[in-house]
C-alpha cells in the first residue's frame, strides 16, 4: 500500500510537469474571456471535441492520480520496463478518455437538440434562471445517492479494481481504463453538468470542481465531503434561480448578447 501512496506522489509531480499544467495553460489562453456565462455556444463538433479533450486533461486527470500511481506500481511488480510500462499507461489513459468522450458527445447532442427546437421559454429572461438552477440542485442531489456514494467507492479503490477487472496486453490496459472511466462518469457526470449549466467556458466553475473531484476521490476522507459539496451546489442552485442578478460565480448572458447587439 505504501509502494502506491508514493507512486501516486509520483505521478503528481509528473502530471504536474507534463500532462495537466499545459492543459490548464491551454484553457487559460484560449477560453479567457470566451465565458459568456450560462447558454455559452459549444461550437462546432471538432471545435468541441478538441476544447472537451483539453478541459478533461486539465479537470479529470488530477483526480486519477490513485490509478495511474496503482496501476504503474502493479506493471513494476510483474517485471515490465519502463517502456513497456509507459505504453500500458497511456493506453489506459486513451481508455478512460474515450468514456469521457462518450460523455461530451451526449452532452453536445443534447445542446445541439435544444438549440434545434429554440425553445423561447429556457431564454435568460425567461426561465433560463431556474433551468440552470435545477441543473445545480439536481447535482447536489446526485451527490447523496447511493449511485454517487458506490462510483466513488470505485474511484478510490484502485487496487480492488485492477484485482477484479484486470487485462493483458495494450488493448487490455486499454478497456481496463474504458471500464474505470464508465465509473468515473457514473461518479462526476452531474458535476461536469454543472459546466453545461453556469457555462462550458467559466474558468472559475472549471477550478472549482476540479477540486471538488479531486478532493472527493483523492483526500483520506474525501468521501466525508458529499454533504458539503451538495450544500454548496444547493445553496448556488437556488441563488441562480431565485437571484440570478446578484449570484456570484456567474456571468450574465443578457449582458454579452447587450454588447454583441450594440456592436
Amino acid at each position: 500500500m505504501k509502494s502506491v501512496f508514493v507512486a501516486s506522489r509520483s505521478a503528481a509531480i509528473a502530471l504536474g510537469r507534463g500532462s495537466s499544467t499545459p492543459g490548464w495553460a491551454i484553457i487559460v489562453v484560449i477560453m479567457s474571456g470566451m465565458d459568456h456565462g450560462p447558454g455559452t455556444p459549444l461550437h462546432d463538433l471538432p471545435m468541441f471535441l478538441g476544447g472537451w479533450v483539453i478541459m478533461l486533461t486539465a479537470m479529470m486527470l488530477p483526480s486519477e492520480l490513485n490509478y495511474i500511481g496503482a496501476f504503474g506500481v502493479l506493471l513494476r511488480g510483474r517485471g515490465m520496463g519502463a517502456v513497456d510500462r509507459q505504453r500500458r499507461v497511456v493506453s489506459f489513459i486513451v481508455g478512460y478518455g474515450f468514456a469521457w468522450i462518450a460523455y461530451g458527445l451526449a452532452a453536445y447532442l443534447l445542446d445541439w437538440a435544444a438549440r434545434a427546437i429554440d425553445l423561447e421559454i429556457i431564454a435568460w429572461n425567461r426561465a433560463g434562471p431556474y433551468v440552470a438552477g435545477s441543473v445545480l440542485i439536481g447535482a447536489a442531489l446526485y451527490q447523496l445517492s447511493p449511485f454517487k456514494h458506490s462510483c466513488l467507492k470505485g474511484c478510490r479503490s484502485p487496487l480492488s479494481f485492477f484485482a477484479r477487472y484486470w487485462r493483458e496486453g495494450d488493448l487490455g490496459s486499454g478497456k481496463m481504463g474504458f471500464r474505470h472511466g464508465l465509473v468515473c462518469v457514473g461518479c462526476c457526470w452531474a458535476l461536469m453538468g454543472v459546466m453545461f449549466a453556469v457555462g462550458v467556458m467559466s474558468l472559475t466553475w472549471m477550478a472549482l470542481l476540479t477540486l471538488f473531484m479531486f478532493a472527493e476521490k483523492m483526500l483520506p476522507k474525501g468521501q466525508k465531503l458529499a454533504i458539503p459539496i451538495a450544500t454548496f451546489l444547493a445553496v448556488m442552485g437556488l441563488w441562480i434561480a431565485l437571484s440570478p442578478e446578484t449570484a456570484p460565480l456567474l456571468k450574465d448572458p443578457m449582458v454579452f448578447a447587450s454588447l454583441c447587439g450594440a456592436s
